[in-house]
């Protein structure tokens, strides 16, 4: 089984920094794309950032020149360095991994258990 552990979330001033982690663990031959998303109470959930094994990333508008994702391929880790922070960026932040279990074609995609940003104003 696979499993995505996240962890670094938590409750800063605006302005200041968080880095988010999530590591993945289990049955694993190759990791296609890692991305963070976020969800704030009464709103869907919505992409923040990814990155594919080949280092193309993507941000959400608003995060950009403050948001960096990053990853370790040989950790099958990725992270989330949050500056500048908003209030408007509190949410539960959640890990997303498209992998491979197998020699076999199939992508399957996991979710962590999300980690609590809150940023006061």
């Amino acid at each position: 089984q696979v499993q995505l552990v996240e962890s670094g979330g938590g409750l800063v001033q605006a302005g200041g920094s968080l880095r988010l982690s999530c590591a993945a663990s289990g049955s694993i031959f190759g990791i296609n794309v890692m991305a963070w998303y976020r969800q704030a109470p009464g709103k869907q959930r919505e992409l923040v950032a990814d990155m594919y094994s080949g280092g193309t990333t993507n941000y959400k508008d608003t995060v950009k020149g403050r948001f960096t994702i990053s990853r370790d391929n040989a950790k099958n880790t990725v992270y989330l360095q949050m500056n500048s922070l908003k209030p408007e960026d509190t949410a539960v932040y959640y890990c997303y991994a498209a992998l491979r279990r197998d020699r076999g074609p199939s992508f399957y995609g996991y979710w962590g258990q999300g980690t609590q940003v809150t940023v006061s104003s």
